[in-house]
């Protein structure tokens, strides 16, 4: 990236302390920690990739792709926000994604911009984070690298917690899972919606599972 304002601008968005409200969620993790699934630093590792290489993570990334490349486009956007919410398993998924999509787009308000217009609504998170990207000019794989980056930690964030792991354990998993950052974000920044599936069935049950969990701290 040769602009530092864009860099600049990105790390602010993707920040934990951006009011988005992403450590709320923890896309079905919970429930896999609470029946014993993922109990160790290997499993949320194994658990974390499967989600970047075949679940909602992947899926995520090729709409910020899709929507950085149509952020001009009003009627595109609104069909890919339309895709996005349709490839939803779970209810609890769709609210994660419509919630901080619509926490982001208010958000981003500090950052006057002609896009806020263009925005469907309910808008995906993943969707107005690429569209904010390209018409803010911040490279499409640096935008991906930061945004599955943020993903990775939050889920960390959440095993770190509930496990629960140390710290040490906690970064062992973000540094294991950096190649496959990098390479999830190099296939969608080139990917079409040609590209999307998944077949995170196990991240998708235990989010519907959730709504059973007791006790339970987060809402997915």
């Amino acid at each position: 990236m040769t602009n530092p304002l864009a860099l600049q601008r990105l790390l602010t968005w993707l920040s934990p302390a951006f009011p988005v409200g992403s450590f709320a969620w923890s896309a079905g993790l919970e429930t896999a920690i609470a029946s014993g699934t993922v109990a160790d630093a290997k499993i949320l590792e194994d658990w974390v990739g499967a989600a970047l290489h075949h679940g909602g993570i992947r899926t995520d990334a090729i709409i910020l792709a899709a929507a950085y490349a149509a952020h001009d486009d009003t009627a595109k956007l609104a069909e890919i926000a339309d895709l996005c919410l349709a490839l939803t398993a779970s209810k609890e998924r769709h609210d994660e994604l419509t919630i901080t999509g619509a926490a982001f787009v208010k958000a981003l308000a500090a950052w006057p911009s002609d896009v806020l217009q263009r925005l469907p609504d309910p808008c995906p998170y993943p969707l107005v984070v690429g569209a904010a990207a390209g018409d803010h000019d911040i490279g499409v794989t640096d935008t991906l690298r930061a945004f599955l980056t943020a993903l990775v930690h939050a889920q960390v964030s959440v095993a770190v917690r509930l496990v629960p792991l140390g710290q040490t354990d906690g970064l062992t998993v973000m540094s294991a899972l950096e190649p496959q950052i990098a390479t999830l974000a190099d296939f969608a920044a080139a990917a079409s919606l040609e590209d999307l599936g998944s077949i995170g069935y196990a991240a998708d049950i235990a989010q519907m599972r959730h709504e059973t969990l007791e006790p339970r701290i987060f809402r997915s």
